[in-house]
């Protein structure tokens, strides 16, 4: 009889808020959507606005930690 099991190691969940806010790109980094574009939109101009709808990149400070959430 063989006695040696493998060990079965339990996946690596993706955190599903992060999911939703971050995706990988082609290069590796990590883009994220700008904040504050949700409510108040009366108060910013158009060009702000403008401006908010692209998407950045996470900074390389806080990348290891998103990382971490999306494991795959």
């Amino acid at each position: 009889m063989n006695f040696a099991k493998e060990l079965n190691v339990p996946k690596m969940k993706t955190h599903r808020g992060a999911a939703k806010r971050f995706k990988r790109r082609k290069s590796g980094t990590i883009g994220r959507g700008k904040s504050t574009v949700t409510h108040n939109l009366t108060s910013k101009s158009s060009k702000r606005k403008m401006h908010l709808r692209k998407s950045t990149v996470v900074h390389k400070s806080d990348q290891d930690r998103v990382q971490r959430l999306l494991p795959n």
